[in-house]
């Protein structure tokens, strides 16, 4: 009896184990983003219109221009600073420098650092702050263009500003500490504060995972 019993425990044991390892294997990867609000959507989202950025054309510190091709089948992270900003964006500077470290070699990786004041941004002042702060990463563009375009597709596409800032126009002015990560069908992945180097850590270890699926 005791051995009937102890074989029963031992087969309810294995299907409970059995069971979390199925929910463990549906819960994994990064969940998806469709919606300013960040709710997250993991694998079941079949029922909803995926959201994807918007095609895009801007000029980076080189003068090339950097449109959606550049991104097409590549994981990107974007950010957006000014090149006289002295509060959040010489400490985003430095931790997106961190990831160019990381992945410099690896051309399926791109940074886009958008400027907030491309009326001020010119390519050749992006190109002297990219001198500035020792930028010399093939992946990683400082961008200018139309400041309606570049806030556009900062709080409709990438939802820089998450609902709070999906409303707003060109007209008052994008300032947010957000990076936001983007795979390879430019579908939104995860949003860090790229001021707080814990996060960044996390970003990295997100960019691994997204490489492996």
């Amino acid at each position: 009896m005791w051995v009937i019993a102890f074989s029963k425990r031992a087969s309810v044991a294995a299907a409970v184990v059995l069971l979390l390892a199925s929910c463990e294997e549906k819960q994994v990867g990064l969940p998806y983003y469709d919606t300013p609000d960040f709710t997250p959507l993991f694998n079941d989202t079949a029922h909803i219109t995926p959201h994807r950025l918007a095609d895009f054309s801007f000029t980076d510190q080189h003068g090339d221009t950097i449109t959606q091709a550049t991104i097409e089948g590549k994981i990107h992270v974007a950010d957006f600073f000014f090149s006289s900003c002295t509060s959040i964006c010489p400490v985003m500077t430095h931790n997106m420098s961190t990831i160019s470290d990381t992945f410099r070699d690896d051309p399926g990786v791109v940074l886009l650092s958008y400027s907030v004041t491309p009326w001020l941004d010119s390519t050749a002042r992006l190109h002297e702050f990219a001198e500035g702060y020792h930028i010399t990463d093939p992946n990683w563009h400082l961008l200018t263009g139309s400041q309606s375009a570049i806030y556009d597709l900062a709080r409709k596409s990438y939802f820089a500003e998450e609902d709070i800032g999906f409303a707003k126009d060109s007209s008052e002015f994008l300032h947010t500490e957000h990076f936001i990560l983007v795979d390879k069908n430019k579908r939104i992945r995860g949003i860090y504060n790229g001021t707080l180097k814990l996060e960044i850590v996390q970003l990295i270890k997100d960019i691994r995972a997204l490489k492996e699926e």
